[in-house]
């Protein structure tokens, strides 16, 4: 297992890297490095586990179970295991924020029919 994993050095594009928990020795945790633009975001799905998303920069609007919530630097959301759930970047600059999938990798489940195919 390696020590340090750069980020640029994980898999996935350049606005959302990924570590996938079963490809460093079965941790039990896999997660996304997410760097989005104004306006942007996945499209609404769900997983079979609960999703935590830890805001790092920026501002986004959130929709969880159909509930919507504006979150900004150092606020946590929690999308349960089932729920649907996206965000968007609805603030004037970059966003940068954690999803941690708490699933040694992903599943997901697309609901919206579309070209975005970014995973969180």
């Amino acid at each position: 297992m390696n020590l340090l994993n750069k980020r640029n050095d994980l898999p996935g594009a350049p606005n959302a890297r990924e570590f996938i928990g079963a490809h460093h020795d079965g941790v039990p945790v896999s997660l996304i490095l997410v760097e989005h633009e104004p306006g942007a975001g996945p499209r609404l799905h769900r997983h079979s586990y609960p999703e935590l998303f830890v805001v790092d920069v920026g501002q986004a609007e959130f929709e969880i179970d159909g509930e919507h919530a504006v979150a900004t630097a150092g606020d946590i959301l929690v999308a349960p295991g089932g729920t649907a759930h996206r965000f968007t970047n609805t603030g004037t600059g970059r966003l940068r924020l954690t999803a941690i999938h708490t699933a040694e990798h992903f599943d997901t489940e697309w609901i919206d029919p579309g070209t975005n195919g970014s995973s969180c």
